[in-house]
């Protein structure tokens, strides 16, 4: 089975020479030696990736279902660079594909006892869905309104009665003899009486019509909750064989199981993501890794956190963990690259190398050219600590004391401006705050736009539920206004220019998108729907005009659209 895959099978191999620039490191700690190890992700690894999407894009097969793919570039022994790929998990439920890396060690082993366990899961699965669908469910739930809507008709009527009553005791007190006005008080008293023995027998119809169904209800969510434990606990067993016979080897050639590695337990799964995958083929087939880049192709995973044709790092949970074994005894040749850089090849093993060029600085302030696909500050999770001001951080004497003073979208590229002491950033926030800095982005919308120019002015609104995707929403919504103006139309493509009178999270990405403002969406922009397959977000900070907050005079800041 053919598994090392020739560059030209992804990209033009003129790509390999010219740009090796890098957006992100897999990396991990040495278990022995503490050592930290770094692998990159280069923009040749992404050019390889983007090329594996277009073959998946092509199959229908692949777009069944999401998962993350992954490249791994290796170089062999004779010198000559080769890719691997890999998928997570199954593949349209199979684990050994054709071209593909194969699944680490062990599965076989334990191949007929997975297979049992997951037709059992599988039946549990059925059952709790048959169980869910209990007809005596939605007989309950017609009858409990029915009943429901009686007694409150029966209540509105009582309710008129008992103010006819009030009213009518008030009337005969002074107008009915002393002992017509007794028997009258008993009648109404009777009346009421009998409305309150109404009222008990429509309940006590209610809860012997009721009953049965609530427990036979009540029996079968019983049921459901034993087949929950009853797979909870089989996937726990078969995640412990499997992590107990799975071998990962490293670059050092030693071989650890998974549950060695992490014997205070592992999330399902893991050992099944690309990252163990690819690295431990290349370790136990003597390739050198150079480069691995990972994303998501198919549906967008169930919690939308997982975007199609979007790079992701190694997975908190599963891989990262794992990481630093995988790594050990490798050794990676510098990555030489223009921009700032770290001082020197330090204690941890790699050069640090990073493109981030400063287009200007003092002792206030500096403003970046961001790369796209780097973060403006570290994100929750280990595998977003990458970014702008963490490398800046990194970097300058004075780092721990930089704040950044406004933020760009991931995947948008531009100036952006980090303060270096308190004051300044709070003079510069209240800047933009109050709406005196002047900002220009360039745009490539993934369309013809036919006006020339105008104004989008819609309220934005991030669904708690659906991070980071924002709407409009007339109801609670921020507002939010956009000036535009076409630069250029380039075949089924037009060049923008956006001029944000606020600032909004992805405003200009929600106001090209939305059929109430440009409808045309921006080009690479897959969270918004852009299905185009390109290497980036075609957005970007091109200028940025403010007042100095130390100096007094007016800064006008500008970066090159690199697209």
């Amino acid at each position: 089975m053919v598994v090392l895959h020739a560059l030209s099978d992804f990209i033009d191999c003129d790509f390999a020479i010219a740009d090796s620039s890098c957006s992100y490191w897999y990396e991990g700690r040495c278990p022995q030696s503490g050592v930290r190890l770094k692998l990159p992700r280069t923009s040749m690894s992404e050019a390889i990736a983007h090329g594996l999407m277009q073959y998946l894009a092509n199959n229908d097969c692949y777009s069944r279902e999401g998962k993350m793919y992954g490249i791994l570039l290796v170089e062999q022994p004779n010198g000559e660079q080769r890719v691997l790929k890999a998928f997570s998990g199954l593949l349209n439920g199979c684990s050994v594909v054709e071209s593909w890396v194969p699944p680490i060690p062990g599965r076989d082993e334990v191949a007929f006892e997975e297979s049992r366990t997951l037709a059992e899961l599988d039946a549990i699965k059925q059952e709790i869905i048959t169980l869910k669908q209990l007809t005596e469910r939605q007989q309950y739930e017609i009858l409990f309104n029915d009943f429901e809507q009686q007694l409150q008709t029966m209540s509105d009527r009582h309710r008129h009665c008992k103010h006819q009553r009030q009213e009518k005791r008030q009337q005969i007190c002074t107008t009915l003899t002393p002992e017509a006005l007794t028997i009258a008080l008993e009648q109404l008293d009777e009346e009421s009486r009998q409305q309150g023995i109404e009222r008990r027998q429509l309940k006590r119809q209610q809860n012997a019509v009721l009953q049965p169904l609530q427990q036979v209800i009540a029996a079968t969510d019983a049921r459901i909750s034993e087949l929950k434990q009853r797979r909870k606990a089989l996937s726990r067993q078969l995640q412990a064989q499997m992590h107990a016979s799975y071998s990962l080897t490293n670059f050092s050639g030693r071989s650890q199981s998974l549950q060695q590695l992490m014997p205070g337990g592992l999330p399902t799964g893991t050992g099944d993501c690309c990252t163990p995958k690819l690295l431990h083929y290349a370790a136990t087939h003597n390739l050198k890794p150079l480069a691995m880049a990972e994303f998501w192709w198919g549906e967008s995973s169930v919690n939308q956190d997982k975007i199609p044709g979007e790079f992701y790092g190694a997975c908190a949970e599963r891989c990262q963990p794992l990481m630093g074994f995988l790594l050990s005894g490798l050794r990676l040749n510098p990555i030489r690259e223009g921009g700032v850089r770290s001082p020197s090849p330090d204690r941890e093993g790699v050069w640090g190398e990073v493109t981030l060029p400063i287009i200007y600085e003092d002792e206030w302030l500096i403003a970046v050219n961001k790369p796209a696909g780097l973060l403006s500050v570290p994100g929750r999770y280990r595998d977003r600590q990458d970014s702008v001001l963490s490398r800046l951080r990194n970097l300058l004497a004075d780092g721990m004391a930089l704040v950044s003073v406004h933020r760009l979208d991931r995947e948008t590229s531009g100036i952006l401006l980090v303060a270096r002491d308190r004051q300044t950033h709070r003079q510069l926030s209240q800047q933009f705050q109050q709406r005196q800095v002047h900002k220009v982005y360039e745009a490539i919308l993934s369309g013809v736009l036919t006006v020339e120019q105008g104004k989008i002015e819609l309220p934005l609104w991030g669904d708690p539920e659906n991070r980071p995707y924002q709407k409009v929403y007339w109801q609670h919504g921020k507002p939010s206004l956009t000036h535009f103006q076409v630069i250029a139309r380039e075949g089924d493509y037009t060049r923008v220019e956006f001029t944000p009178l606020t600032g909004r999270t992805h405003q200009l990405r929600v106001h090209a998108a939305d059929a109430r403002g440009l409808g045309i969406t921006i080009l690479g922009d897959r969270l918004y729907g852009c299905r185009a397959v390109t290497s980036r977000l075609h957005l970007h900070a091109r200028e940025l005009r403010f007042e100095h907050p130390q100096i007094g005079k007016t800064l006008h800041l500008q970066a090159i659209t690199p697209f």
